[in-house]
């Protein structure tokens, strides 16, 4: 497969920064994967891997080499039928398009008599079938013998009511004696991740180097990347055996002389792992700097170990003690809130019998660093959702203005209100004649979903926009937050105000495993007796903070916000459009 992909295989402009003509010489270590694949006795390819190391060109060339030199019935699944489609249209069409090999062998789904869509795609003796892990219908039953299965960690627990999506595609495969299934990601959380438990049952090979000082083979391991105190521009590798320093200009060198080495028997399972200090795109330092920005924050840090060294994070027991959170608490209030706060948001949870809710601040110097936060106000609106009173409270809430020590003026930016329970039809309402102001109704999620998803999906029920939250990757972020020790990124400062119940809400929940068919999966789960309202809000109140893109260095703190009225707006019956009327204040711009 790498002789092909050497000889044929072009990259296109679109999808690498290195168009042209693919070369296996680049990264050494991609060969002996995509050799794999074609090897006999090999019937699974599990890669687990870092990003920035060329996963997508080893996709295309096995895509590329079936279609070529050894036609089959192909079946690629992504985490959402979303990604199959950009992966269709910007990694395959542009491949097919520049890859003479392959240009003739597959009609243009645009053309008239081609038979062909952007999920389906036929050529001489065989097919490429692209679906998304959450559907059933993709998965529908249909003898595969080629199953790519990419970013296993990001597809959901079952397939619909179906089961365990990579069963589903793997059983397709049955019929054939020559099957091949590649499955590939970047892991996740230890435990619950698909590409580890993968690997385990591979014969688990690693590429190994050999030291140009010592000429020992060894592997490039995070422990060995070191630098000078506060000099990452100067990181190098040091030998495990020799202990002498490996300068990056070696890399090259080392890569084309590397191999792949086995460290478990085989058993027709082919394991290969390889992290980002292998990439010819990614240099030590820069990956050494990334390391030291991360490690400030626990979230930043289980993103840099998943997608850098491309390892499971173990998290300790995702417990936080109300106790101590309590005894941090701070000397401010709502009358008078902390000067270093720039941006304000809220989050809304709706009740049976009340709506509960909370203003958070926030500052951080970059988009990318993780936010510093301060509870600011938390209230209950006792009331039923269902009339309009108990609404006007809250949003009399939400136009509140609140000054700062050196009486600078801020108010909400931002917000969410979640949708969920039996006053939707209210929630919408609500928030459609504040979509001015960004007030959002949000649907929570579980799984591996980001907090806040920016396209909004569509309530066929109320014709109305609704916003996905990510729930469990929101209490994940807070939990982290609340581990850090020191005022500075991703701390949360409390006032004196928030009483023990707050505390004992914001940390009610935990993390356990449950096996669903046979497969480990992570949840967040509220023991008995207990209440979460302030951590659903709290994760409410930072979707919030994402929603809109922020230029922290460019927020003028000198500008005093004047109170404004709230902005006019006439809500269309049926479909609840908002028409905006300018009004000139600067809040609403």
């Amino acid at each position: 497969m790498s002789e092909w992909a050497n000889q044929f295989l072009q990259l296109s402009a679109e999808d690498s920064a290195e168009p042209g003509q693919f070369s296996t010489d680049r990264a050494p270590y991609q060969k002996g994967i995509m050799d794999a694949v074609s090897e006999r006795g090999i019937h699974t390819v599990v890669v687990k891997s870092s990003a920035q190391i060329g996963k997508t060109a080893i996709l295309k060339a096995i895509i590329g080499f079936h279609v070529d030199q050894d036609p089959a019935p192909i079946l690629m699944l992504q985490p959402t039928e979303h990604m199959a489609e950009a992966f269709s249209k910007d990694r395959l069409a542009p491949m097919i398009r520049d890859t003479p090999a392959l240009k003739d062998k597959i009609a243009d789904p645009r053309s008239r008599d081609s038979g062909n869509s952007i999920l389906h795609k036929r050529f001489a003796g065989g097919h490429i079938t692209l679906a998304g892990s959450n559907s059933p219908a993709g998965l529908a039953s249909r003898p595969i013998r080629i199953v790519l299965c990419d970013e296993v960690d990001r597809y959901p627990a079952s397939a619909g009511s179906e089961g365990d999506p990579v069963n589903l595609a793997i059983k397709r495969t049955a019929t054939f004696w020559n099957r091949r299934i590649v499955l590939t990601s970047t892991p996740t959380i230890k435990g619950a991740s698909r590409i580890d438990m993968a690997y385990e049952n591979s014969d688990q090979r690693h590429f190994y180097v050999p030291c140009p000082h010592c000429e020992t083979f060894h592997v490039f391991r995070w422990e060995n990347c070191r630098w000078p105190p506060g000099s990452p521009d100067r990181a190098v590798m040091v030998c495990q055996e020799c202990a002498a320093e490996i300068a990056e200009s070696y890399k090259p060198n080392l890569l084309a002389h590397g191999d792949w080495r086995a460290e478990m028997p085989f058993n027709g399972v082919a394991g290969f792992h390889i992290n980002e200090l292998y990439s010819p795109w990614r240099k030590w330092a820069d990956i050494a700097r990334e390391f030291l920005f991360a490690k400030q924050d626990p979230q930043l840090l289980k993103t840099w170990v998943n997608t850098s060294l491309g390892e499971s994070w173990e998290e300790d027991a995702e417990k936080a003690d109300p106790d101590s959170l309590m005894g941090r608490r701070e000397n401010y209030g709502k009358d008078q809130i902390p000067e270093r706060i720039l941006y304000l948001t809220a989050g809304v949870d709706v009740q049976g019998d009340r709506l509960e809710a909370e203003i958070v601040g926030w500052r951080a110097s970059s988009r990318d660093e993780a936010p510093e936060s301060w509870g600011i106000e938390y209230r209950v609106f006792h009331g039923d959702p269902a009339k309009n009173e108990v609404w006007n409270d809250v949003d009399e809430f939400l136009l509140g203005i609140y000054q700062t020590e050196s009486g600078r003026k801020l108010r909400v930016m931002a917000g969410c209100v979640d949708s969920g329970g039996h006053h939707t039809a209210q929630v919408y309402a609500f928030c459609g004649a504040r979509i001015g102001r960004h007030i959002y109704p949000t649907k929570g999620m579980p799984g591996a979903k980001p907090i806040w998803t920016p396209k909004a999906a569509k309530s066929k029920k109320y014709n109305a926009n609704v916003w996905h939250v990510g729930a469990d990757s929101g209490k994940d972020a807070w939990y982290a937050r609340l581990k850090i020790k020191e005022a500075g990124p991703g701390y949360c400062h409390f006032p004196l105000d928030y009483d023990k119940h707050y505390f004992e809400m914001l940390t009610s929940e935990q993390v356990r495993t449950k096996y669903i068919k046979g497969r480990p999966i992570r949840e967040w789960f509220l023991p008995a007796n207990r209440r979460n309202e302030a951590l659903d809000i709290r994760v409410l109140a930072l979707a919030a903070l994402l929603a809109r893109p922020i230029d922290w260095t460019a927020i003028d703190r000198s500008r005093p916000i004047q109170s404004a009225p709230a902005p006019k707006a006439t809500i269309r019956t049926g479909n609840s459009s908002f028409i905006r009327r300018q009004t000139g204040t600067p809040w609403l711009r």
